[in-house]
């Protein structure tokens, strides 16, 4: 290296890259662009998170984006207009309630939902894995016997079966979800931290004389946390299925909410006639969760160590 490279200033690029960080700081800004560098190479990804990104620009300006009102509809001149017609641009429904305007605001039910399942379920799934996968012996075998349990069977059967004893609605849907939503975590968990437990990190913890309660919140379940992301992001478009079938059933959120599974239920009727009452709402649950996929295998890809030594 020559005098002229040493003196010159390090750029911002070359200090994110540099393989000799002199701070935590400067190490952990420089993986998480390594990580961005990787997810952002893949076109389909940044697709998806932009579909993501939209979805919640347009949850938060609803009331300003929302033409009509999503609750109070026409009757007498308004109903079951097809799309592009008197201002409606996808139409309106039965009650002559346009149907962008309940899409605009039901997209707020949908991150709602999802948001929720996902701060309930994921953590549930990461503590009783990490503590199965730390602990063995019997506690091992009994929270894995659980877990089993409520994988054996199938996520909207299971739901249905929670929401019929809790009763109909929004946030009864969200906790039959969350409900079934964490064993996937809990295994994945359980198997990162079997990786981890016998390491010589983790043995030096123990030796400084850290509780098994401390190892695995503070160094056990950090190391499952990648692998989670990735799993609770591809699982968004599964819960946005099922909170949608729920809706369907008459089980999630009630009219006159605009929950799109809901909407797809009341337009089932005129689906031969009138096609757009239920297609619109099966559009946009169709794109939101092609976007989560598409976020999800980018992520999978990008936080992947051995991507990362390519």
């Amino acid at each position: 290296m020559s005098l002229a490279s040493q003196s010159r200033p390090m750029t911002r690029r070359e200090w994110l890259l540099s393989d000799r960080p002199q701070s935590r700081m400067q190490a952990r800004l420089g993986r998480a662009y390594m990580t961005w560098r990787r997810f952002s190479a893949n076109h389909l990804a940044v697709a998806g998170l932009l579909i993501l990104m939209a979805l919640v620009l347009v949850a938060a300006f609803a009331d300003f984006l929302a033409p009509h009102s999503p609750f109070v509809g026409n009757l007498a001149g308004a109903r079951l207009q097809p799309p592009g017609s008197e201002g409606y641009l996808l139409g309106t429904d039965d009650q002559g309630r346009d149907i962008l305007s309940r899409l605009i605001h039901g997209s707020r039910l949908t991150l709602v939902v999802v948001g929720l399942v996902a701060i309930i379920a994921a953590p549930v799934g990461l503590i009783v894995g990490a503590v199965a996968g730390y602990a063995g012996g019997w506690i091992d075998a009994v929270l894995m016997r659980i877990t089993d349990i409520f994988l054996a069977f199938p996520k909207l059967v299971l739901a249905l079966a929670f929401v019929a004893a809790l009763g109909p609605g929004i946030e009864n849907a969200v906790i039959a979800i969350a409900i079934t939503s964490w064993p996937p975590y809990a295994r994945i968990a359980r198997a990162e931290t079997l990786t981890v437990r016998h390491s010589d990190y983790i043995a030096a913890v123990r030796l400084m004389g850290a509780s098994p309660a401390r190892i695995v919140f503070r160094h056990v379940m950090p190391m499952c946390l990648s692998s989670l992301i990735v799993r609770v992001t591809l699982d968004m478009a599964g819960i946005i299925l099922t909170a949608a079938g729920l809706g369907f059933l008459g089980l999630g959120a009630q009219p006159p909410l605009p929950e799109w599974g809901a909407m797809i239920a009341s337009g089932r009727r005129f689906i031969l006639d009138q096609w757009w009452v239920a297609t619109m709402p099966g559009i946009a649950i169709l794109i939101v969760s092609l976007g989560f996929n598409l976020l999800g295998d980018g992520l999978r890809d990008a936080l992947d160590p051995r991507e990362s030594g390519q």
